[in-house]
C-alpha cells in the first residue's frame, strides 16, 4: 500500500518574529537614498521656522520637514501623486520606510506639507539650480520655453453660468440656514451628529458656489477682450465658471478636445535640460506669456538667457521687442496670415528688434538652432507627464497646483543632476 506524499504546507496562523535593519532594505546606490542626500544639504531652516513645538512646551513633536520633502520627491520620481497612495507605501514599501525612518505619517500632513508651502519649495528650487550653475551644469546660453495643458481635477458637468450660479447661491444658503435652525433645535445626540455633518457639507457647498461667483468677473472681461467662441448654434458661448475648481478654465488639449486644465509653463536649458523657469496660469493663450517667463529666468538665477526659443503660440511683438531690450535673442517662427493677401505694407516700417527677427528666422543657421526647442522643452515635458506626476493636478486652484508644478520640477531637475554628474 503507497503512503500519502508528504509536503510542507502553509500556516499562515502563526505569530512570527523578525529583526532586521531598516537602513539594508533598500540597495547603497538606491534612489531614495540619493534624495536623501541632496535634502539634508537643502536650507530648510525657512521650514522649521514655523514649527510651533519647541522646547518643554505641550503638544507632540512636528514631523520632520526633510522625511516629508523627501517621500514627496521620491513619490514624484515613481509618478505617484496620491497623499493616500504615499500613507500607504510608508508601511508597505522598504524604500518609503526607510525614508521615513520610524516616524509615522499620514496622508493629511502629506497633502497639508504639499499645498502649504508655495514659496518654500519656490525657493528650493532656485537653491537647486544654483548648486547646478555653481557646478557648471547650467549655462543659460540656449533656453527653450514651452506650455503644457494639465488636466484640472473638475468635471465639464461642474461648469456653470452666472445665472445658474446664482440659482445655486440661494438655494445653498437657504439649506444652511434650516440646517443650522434644526441643530439649535437641540435633539438628541445620534441627530446632532447627522445634522452637523449635513451642514458642514451644506457650508462647504455654498463656499464653492461663492468662489464660483467670485471668478465669474474674470471670466467675462477675458470673454470681452477675446473673441467669443462660436457653438454649433452659431451663438457666443456664455461664460461659465466650475464650482469644483473655479480658478480652473476649459482649454483646448493636445488631443484637440475642451477640457479643464490648467496651463503649466516651463523653460529648459538646452544644454543641460535642466529645468530654469517654471510658471502657471488660467490663461488658454501662451501669447502673454513669454516675458514673464524671461523675469522667473531671472528671478531664480540672476541674469537672463543668451538665447530663448519658443513656437509660434508665444509669437508676440511686444514680447519680442522687450525681450531683445533685455539682451536676449528671440528665436520663433514668423506668423503666418490666414488669408492669400499679400503681406501689409506695414512690414516696411517695422522696428528695428522685429526687423532683425524676422531676418534671422529666415537664414538656415536660425532655423536650425530653432530646431533644439523641441528637442528639449517638448521631451521634458512628456517626462513629467509620463513618468512623473504631472498627467493630471491632484489639487485644485492656482496656488495648491503651482506646489505641484514645483514639486515635479525640482524631482526632474534632481534626476538630471544626478545623471549629469555621473556622466
Amino acid at each position: 500500500m503507497t503512503s500519502s506524499p508528504r509536503v510542507a504546507t502553509a500556516q499562515r496562523n502563526q505569530l512570527e518574529m523578525r529583526v532586521f535593519e531598516l537602513d539594508r532594505t533598500i540597495a547603497a546606490d538606491h534612489v531614495a537614498r540619493a534624495i536623501w542626500a541632496v535634502v539634508e544639504r537643502l536650507n530648510l531652516s525657512a521650514f522649521y521656522a514655523e514649527i510651533s513645538a519647541r522646547g518643554s512646551t505641550p503638544g507632540r513633536s512636528a514631523t520632520d520637514p526633510k522625511i516629508l520633502l523627501a517621500l514627496w520627491l521620491y513619490a514624484t520620481t515613481r509618478g505617484i501623486g496620491s497623499g493616500r497612495e504615499v500613507d500607504r507605501l510608508c508601511t508597505s514599501d522598504d524604500a518609503f520606510r526607510w525614508i521615513c525612518g520610524g516616524v509615522g505619517v499620514n496622508y493629511h500632513t502629506l497633502n497639508d506639507f504639499r499645498v502649504e508651502h508655495g514659496d518654500k519649495l519656490d525657493d528650493l528650487l532656485v537653491q537647486v539650480i544654483g548648486a547646478m550653475s555653481h557646478q557648471g551644469l547650467v549655462t543659460l546660453e540656449r533656453v527653450a520655453q514651452d506650455g503644457m495643458r494639465v488636466r484640472a481635477d473638475a468635471g465639464a458637468a461642474s461648469f456653470r453660468r452666472e445665472e445658474t450660479l446664482r440659482e445655486h447661491q440661494v438655494r445653498a444658503r437657504e439649506q444652511v440656514e434650516r440646517l443650522r435652525k434644526e441643530l439649535d433645535e437641540d435633539p438628541a445626540a445620534y441627530q446632532r451628529v447627522r445634522q452637523a455633518a449635513e451642514l458642514r457639507a451644506a457650508e462647504q457647498r455654498a463656499a464653492a458656489v461663492d468662489r464660483a461667483l467670485a471668478e465669474m468677473p474674470t471670466v467675462i472681461e477675458v470673454k470681452r477682450r477675446n473673441r467669443a467662441r462660436k457653438t454649433r448654434t452659431g451663438k457666443p458661448s456664455e461664460p461659465r465658471v466650475s464650482t469644483t475648481d473655479p480658478e480652473s478654465r476649459v482649454m483646448k488639449m493636445p488631443d484637440g478636445g475642451f477640457r479643464p486644465a490648467y496651463n503649466v509653463q516651463l523653460a529648459t536649458d538646452t544644454e543641460s535640460r535642466v529645468i530654469v523657469g517654471v510658471g502657471l496660469s488660467n490663461l488658454g493663450s501662451d501669447v502673454p506669456l513669454m516675458v514673464p517667463m524671461l523675469d522667473d529666468i531671472a528671478r531664480r538665477t540672476g541674469r537672463q538667457p543668451g538665447e530663448h526659443l519658443v513656437d509660434g503660440g508665444f509669437v508676440n511683438l511686444q514680447g519680442i521687442i522687450e525681450a531683445t531690450s533685455r539682451g536676449v535673442t528671440v528665436y520663433a517662427p514668423e506668423m503666418r496670415s490666414r488669408t492669400t493677401e499679400p503681406p501689409r505694407q506695414a512690414r516696411r516700417v517695422d522696428p528695428p528688434e522685429i526687423a532683425q527677427w524676422r531676418s534671422r528666422m529666415k537664414r538656415p543657421d536660425s532655423r536650425a538652432i530653432y530646431r533644439c526647442r523641441a528637442a528639449t522643452a517638448e521631451t521634458v515635458n512628456a517626462d513629467l507627464r509620463t513618468w512623473r506626476s504631472l498627467d493630471r493636478m491632484p489639487v485644485r486652484g492656482l496656488a495648491k497646483a503651482r506646489c505641484h508644478v514645483l514639486l515635479n520640477a525640482i524631482t526632474y531637475n534632481l534626476a538630471r543632476w544626478r545623471a549629469l554628474s555621473a556622466a
